[in-house]
């Protein structure tokens, strides 16, 4: 029995033409939905938490619209995936051990080919199951043929005959284990090499069931590796238009959901009342008085938007609820502002380590880079719950002077004195506090960089890096790119309601 992998969607959208491009991503979207709708339930903010503001009254629907919008989020979320995350792949469905499902269908399954080996112990045979699985085997392999492969098409059809195969049957002149071997060969020559060895495996078994169930398994994998290749052919194509069909299909939510720009008008209403306020203390006078007149302090929509995606580098994803627009990568986002948390405090740890110690020392490049790798090894577990910054902070702090004290010996500079070990372990231990002033200084100079970099149009090469921040420099430029690339791809699918709702909110009298 096999576990089938429907695949008929995504090969349908590899053999789609360009003007066919938007239903092949449609058929390339549907059916996949059960890992993404744990994504999307993640990324969905608890009522308890926050209460969700109304810019439109609520209004009751049905489940039959609450499902038709779900799926339509599912499929969303899931062209967005394959389009974005170049390691996008499909895997094998794997049920939790001791699952009620997982006991249930291992019973199925063993009652099937139980009966399978009764109907073939008989005497005379039986081949009514054999030959349904048979039947099976034939249109898996069918499905694995491109369009060219007419040879291999015309083998499979030719041998795996079910009406001749009957004959045979009722006849007594059925040979299973010559269909098993064609059946094998064939997978042979249709399976990715990662899977050659478990082909070469199936050639050593030699009792029917045993063997049956065993290319059931094998065809199972191979449905997954098609269907992973199917993805990647079709990504460049669904590229072209993955910006007008998350649009589409964003839309047909807003319409049956009006409310859900909600969380995105507040987000921008709250980016823009920053800068305002920025602008507005800079605009003071020094006695500290009134400016004159407030047509300087509007900000342009743009420098808006870039402020409001900078703003989800800081975001309490535990307390707020993350914008709709940007809800399919909440978890990318999340995962770069704990890189920048990471980088922050390893740039301040090494910022006052080199301050403390011989300018000779920093200078050496080795050095340098060792230190740094031992800091990064140390916050490896940021993200974990379990993980103390202080105390962490007070390992690195022990190993930073190890170090040093080492490396000012081997370079004939004047040791570290106790006092200065004292200090420079009170420094790094300080770092554990958002409000450190060398931590705010690093973590203000991240920012301004990744803001520049938004600003410049994300134009090669990337801007100068800031005084500090030379010794992450390369992590740093990493992180920035990721970030502009998410950045970028989301203006392009979603500035047509940003632009709206910024042509509202930065209306002044």
């Amino acid at each position: 029995m096999s576990e089938n992998l429907d695949m008929s969607n995504i090969k349908e959208a590899e053999k789609s033409k360009a003007n066919d491009s938007e239903q092949g991503l449609e058929d390339a979207v549907e059916g996949s939905d059960e890992a993404l709708q744990k994504k999307i339930k993640s990324g969905s903010p608890s009522t308890q938490r926050v209460q969700r503001p109304h810019s439109s009254p609520p209004r009751f629907v049905t489940v039959e619209e609450l499902l038709e919008t779900a799926k339509g989020v599912t499929n969303m979320v899931l062209a967005h995936e394959i389009i974005v995350n170049g390691d996008f792949r499909i895997k094998p469905v794997e049920l939790p051990e001791d699952s009620l499902e997982k006991r249930v269908k291992e019973i199925v399954h063993k009652a099937f080919w139980d009966c399978l080996s009764v109907q073939l112990s008989d005497d005379p045979p039986s081949y009514d199951h054999a030959i349904k699985l048979v039947g099976e085997i034939k249109e898996t392999l069918l499905s694995f043929l491109l369009p060219g492969h007419t040879r291999l098409r015309n083998q499979i059809t030719e041998v795996l005959d079910l009406d001749l195969i009957k004959q045979q049957a009722e006849n007594g002149a059925l040979d299973i284990s010559k269909l098993a071997e064609f059946i094998i060969g064939m997978m042979g020559t249709l399976c990715a090499p990662v899977r050659d060895e478990e082909v070469q495996k199936l050639k050593n078994i030699k009792e029917i069931v045993p063997l049956f169930r065993a290319i059931f398994s094998v065809l199972d994998l191979m449905k997954v590796d098609m269907a992973n290749f199917s993805v990647s052919s079709i990504r460049p194509h669904l590229m072209q238009q993955s910006v007008e069909y998350e649009r589409k299909k964003f839309q047909e939510i807003l319409e049956k959901q009006p409310n859900s720009l909600d969380f995105v008008t507040q987000w921008l209403e709250e980016a823009a009342d920053d800068l305002m306020n920025q602008k507005y203390k800079n605009a003071l006078p020094a006695g500290g008085g009134a400016s004159g007149s407030d047509e300087g302090l509007v900000p342009n929509p743009v420098a808006v938007q870039n402020h409001a995606y900078l703003r989800l580098l800081k975001w309490d994803h535990l307390q707020r609820p993350f914008p709709e627009t940007v809800l399919m990568d909440q978890s990318r986002f999340q995962e770069l502002q704990l890189q920048l948390e990471q980088l922050t405090i390893l740039g301040a740890v090494l910022l006052v380590t080199f301050s403390m110690a011989a300018s000779g020392v920093s200078s050496q490049a080795n050095f340098a880079e060792k230190l740094k790798m031992i800091v990064k090894i140390l916050l490896t577990d940021m993200h974990l719950p379990s993980f103390h910054l202080k105390d962490v902070l007070t390992t690195i702090g022990e190993k930073v002077c190890l170090e040093v004290s080492s490396c000012l010996s081997q370079c004939g500079f004047t040791p570290f004195t106790m006092d200065k070990e004292i200090v420079l372990k009170g420094q790094i231990q300080a770092v554990a506090s958002p409000d450190d002033p060398i931590r705010r200084i690093m973590d203000s100079r991240i920012l301004t960089f990744l803001e520049t970099y938004l600003a410049s149009g994300h134009q090669k090469p990337l801007p100068t890096v800031p005084g500090g921040l030379g010794p992450v420099q390369t992590e740093l430029e990493e992180v920035a790119v990721k970030f502009i690339r998410l950045v970028n791809y989301n203006k392009m699918v979603f500035s047509p309601y940003y632009d709206a709702i910024l042509s509202k909110l930065l209306v002044r009298p």
